[in-house]
């Protein structure tokens, strides 16, 4: 494109907003990426990247950078903690279809970084740090941001808000948030603490029945992300306590230890969907328009096909498509979101609140049935691998709007 170009201000710059910015980058379309923090968050976030994903970032060079700092998981499993009986989900059956059939355990921050780096090297691609968005706007031929503390405003052809749960796009779109919170707290803790020299059949992602509250037991490079739910009323930041978590931990794995704590996180899962992902100049993605429970690693993986799907959307706009293009994006990507991210994660949780060891073993039978069946545990496969969601966006692109 040529200079004088029309400009998109990106709200937000975790890895849905990089991504984003980036790919509209590389397309030659000025942007400028606002985010009220100095440096990329090493908080724990999401570390799953699924087949599909790598497959979009591999595009564009990223995937090789995950690959060297992350650690391949070509199966997961589900398990029950008092037995050890369990059943394994084998990726490989996405070969013919996806050029990384497995799951990839890499800190999110991993691929905001790669991201980050690489659009500072993209002459239209301007990054303000440490920089808050005070309010967002639009009139009939632009759309703006104020800036926080006497800063100013800038304007843009486009807005959109990759800016999280608590969106100031999404309220200025004024579209709803609605949905609810699980009454369960997650704990994460990432931990040195050698799970497979205990289980040596262990998988590097695993989901773990258990009567005093289910666990997931992830495995990235030197390190074990392990995900509890509290098992009393006490207060958050009580349960939270390194003390209190490792207390949990020797009385799941009775003899074994020591259990040393690295990072710990708290938080509070919820499902919401936004009402509408678009009004005029103004858009959602990522956080800002669904969040879901984490059960299946599907929430960063989701955003970042939404900003995947908005930049071909941006830039079809920009490049003077019809003024109706935009709205394939929402059309694309709401219903996949509803029905197939936020859906399969609430059944995921739903699975994992299974109470009564008899109980659990007629679903593990269940499931040990559908991974023995090449072509369900393929189907199956494609659905929470996130193949089957693209399929569905990539034929809705010519359906009506969604409702």
């Amino acid at each position: 494109m040529a200079a004088g170009n029309p400009v998109v201000l990106v709200v937000g710059a975790g890895p849905v907003g990089l991504a984003l910015a980036y790919g509209l980058g590389l397309a030659g379309v000025d942007v400028t990426l606002l985010d009220r923090e100095p440096q990329v968050s090493r908080q724990l976030r999401a570390s799953t990247f699924h087949p599909p994903t790598l497959d979009m970032l591999d595009a564009w060079g990223i995937t090789a950078e995950l690959l060297s700092r992350g650690r391949v998981t070509p199966a997961w499993q589900i398990r029950l903690h008092e037995t050890g009986e369990h059943v394994t989900f084998d990726l490989s059956v996405l070969a013919d279809e996806t050029a990384h059939p497995y799951r990839l355990q890499c800190e999110q921050a991993v691929l905001s970084e790669a991201l980050e780096r690489r659009l500072l090297d993209l002459p239209r691609v301007r990054l303000l740090r440490g920089v808050s968005v005070a309010a967002v706007g639009q009139e009939a031929d632009r759309a703006w941001v104020e800036l926080d503390a006497g800063l100013g405003r800038l304007h843009a052809d486009y807005v959109v808000g990759c800016d999280g749960a608590h969106s100031i796009v999404r309220k200025a779109i004024g579209a709803s948030f609605d949905g609810s919170t699980y009454p369960d707290t997650t704990l994460l803790a990432t931990t040195p603490f050698a799970f497979d020299s205990m289980w040596p059949d262990l998988a590097g992602v695993n989901y773990v029945w258990q009567d005093s509250g289910t666990y997931s037991l992830l495995h990235l490079p030197g390190v074990w992300r392990v995900s509890l739910h509290p098992v009393s009323d006490a207060p958050l930041e009580v349960e939270a306590e390194p003390g209190r978590i490792r207390q949990r931990l020797a009385m799941l794995f009775p003899g074994h230890g020591p259990f040393d704590l690295l990072e710990i996180r708290p938080y509070r899962v919820h499902k919401r969907l936004a009402s509408r992902w678009r009004d005029g100049r103004l858009l959602i993605a990522g956080d800002a328009a669904h969040l879901n429970n984490p059960k299946g690693g599907m929430g960063m993986n989701g955003g970042i096909h939404d900003a995947r799907c908005l930049c071909e959307h941006l830039v079809r706009a920009l490049s003077g498509a019809r003024s109706d293009v935009l709205e394939g994006y929402e059309r694309q990507r709401l219903p996949v979101v509803r029905d197939d991210i936020i859906a399969q994660a609430d059944r995921n949780h739903a699975r994992m609140q299974l109470r009564g060891l008899d109980e659990r073993r007629e679903a593990l039978g269940r499931l040990r049935a559908l991974a023995d069946d090449r072509d369900r545990c393929r189907a199956y496969l494609r659905q929470t691998s996130m193949l089957e969601g693209l399929d569905k966006a990539r034929a809705l692109a010519g359906a009506p709007a969604v409702a």
